[in-house]
């Protein structure tokens, strides 16, 4: 029987809104944590809990971490951890609007509201650059193996680690690009969406071939553009088994194997980056007892 969050193997909604939560105050977390998992059904909300929220509940989940800092040639990748991360889902930005303040309300005061990110999906699921987002997710089985836990045990199994970096695109250096150096800084053709033969060795797509490494480093993305008054990019979401999958590409995205690093830095940066456990479910309920609950 399977037991994760339905949210993470379904389709990008039309609408969705990230919020993450820091953590305030530990008198009441427990209970806190317990009203939480009676009111997220893991597909219209998916929840992610951070390594101080499993720390505080003096425990351990295997494999979960802190997102790492990192940094290549003229590039910095930030490490922002926080304590909660949730996924809502929807159809309409009021219904999600009224949901994120009843839930905000509702995790007060042991979680503060750090940020907010209203997202949404673009053109049949494209960056706000116009390329097609996650090509070359795993589907079907092969998504639930490389997104979801298994073989662990009970109150682990079903459960999903997950990657979140908001990025922020420079629109003025995108589009003073020609079509031909869009196309070779991700690897394919905008328009088709088709594979380049003569992709350069920094095109986006030979920097995170996840069938080329050993082992296979394939991650379910789930990523949506966001926007704000004159600015806009990328929530990226990868969720796996485990967090190496991930760490295997953008190691390999900052050229720590052989010195070349992805072109799609270029025009674009994270400015978040933080690691969540993503706990199963059991009787349509998160599943907590891991952290004791």
């Amino acid at each position: 029987m399977k037991h994760d969050q339905t949210g993470i193997l379904s389709d990008i909604p039309p609408v969705a809104r990230f919020l993450t939560f820091s953590l305030a105050d530990t008198t009441r977390l427990a209970d806190c944590l317990t009203e939480l998992a009676e009111e997220v059904d893991g597909d219209s909300t998916v929840v992610g809990i951070g390594e101080s929220v499993v720390q505080a509940m003096a425990t351990t989940i295997p494999g979960l971490r802190t997102f790492p800092a990192c940094s290549g040639r003229g590039i910095e990748v930030p490490s922002t951890p926080a304590a909660l991360w949730c996924w809502m889902r929807g159809e309409d930005r009021g219904e999600l609007f009224h949901r994120a303040r009843h839930l905000e309300l509702l995790l007060a005061p042991t979680f503060f509201l750090e940020e907010s990110i209203d997202s949404f999906a673009h053109d049949h699921n494209r960056d706000l650059t116009g390329f097609e987002d996650g090509t070359e997710n795993p589907t079907g089985d092969d998504a639930w193996a490389t997104a979801i836990v298994n073989g662990q045990g009970p109150g682990y199994d079903g459960g999903s680690f997950v990657a979140v970096q908001q990025w922020l695109h420079d629109f003025d250096v995108f589009w003073a690009m020609t079509s031909e150096e869009q196309d070779k800084t991700i690897g394919r053709a905008r328009v088709g969406n088709e594979e380049l033969a003569d992709a350069p060795p920094s095109a986006h797509i030979k920097r995170t071939a996840q069938e080329e490494f050993d082992p296979e480093a394939f991650i379910l993305r789930r990523s949506m553009p966001w926007t704000e008054g004159a600015e806009g990019g990328l929530v990226f979401v990868a969720f796996g088994n485990s967090f190496d999958a991930f760490e295997t590409l953008l190691n390999n995205m900052l050229g720590k194997n052989d010195g070349i690093t992805d072109a799609l830095f270029t025009f674009t940066r994270p400015v978040s980056g933080a690691y969540f456990w993503c706990p199963p479910m059991k009787d349509e309920w998160l599943d907590l007892s891991a952290l004791g609950l």
